[in-house]
């Protein structure tokens, strides 16, 4: 069994060092893998190489993790080309943004007083899934060009769509919940 830990994920997988990606190849170069490298496959083999499959399985399905989310794929990205995260130590910057946030955390706070939660949740969720195509088309565009300035705005980037992300969950968990209730 020949498998490197050291790869970053995009060699492991045979893809080009980029924020766009082919998802279809991804996906199949991860099953070639977990084919080859799968733990069940090494149930008669020594304890070092049952060990190794399992460090090397564990490698694929975390690469993979990573390279098939945007955003996740994006950091990883920043961190490849030197890019330090410290995210209890930093801070977003964008006045304007945050107060977007506070709005909509507000108005999903009080989605359930709506004379039709469920359209309002719906509205919500539409403007926050148009926000996050909107930041990974920024995104796109400032990976493409490695300059510091760009990486360091696809960072801030990153961060307010974690913001976005996260809203997004706790939007999809009061919707199901609305819907629980009909």
């Amino acid at each position: 069994m020949s498998f490197d830990l050291s790869s970053d994920y995009f060699r492991l997988f045979g893809l080009p060092v980029s924020f766009d990606i082919d998802t279809a190849q991804l996906t199949s170069r991860f099953r070639d893998l977990q084919q080859t490298i799968h733990p069940d496959r090494f149930a008669s083999a020594s304890e070092q190489e049952r060990r190794l499959s399992l460090q090397y399985a564990t490698r694929v399905n975390e690469a993979y993790r990573v390279l098939r989310d945007p955003l996740e794929r994006a950091r990883y990205l920043l961190e490849l080309k030197g890019v330090a995260w410290e995210d209890e130590q930093s801070t977003l910057n964008d006045p304007v943004f945050l107060m977007e946030q506070m709005e909509l955390r507000e108005a999903l706070a009080e989605v359930r007083e709506q004379p039709d939660p469920l359209d309002a949740i719906a509205g919500m969720l539409t403007d926050v899934n148009g926000r996050i195509e909107q930041g990974t088309a920024q995104l796109r565009a400032l990976l493409v060009d490695d300059t510091e300035e760009n990486l360091l705005q696809a960072r801030q980037e990153i961060r307010k769509m974690q913001f976005l992300y996260k809203l997004r969950s706790e939007a999809e968990s009061t919707e199901a919940e609305l819907e629980d209730q009909i």
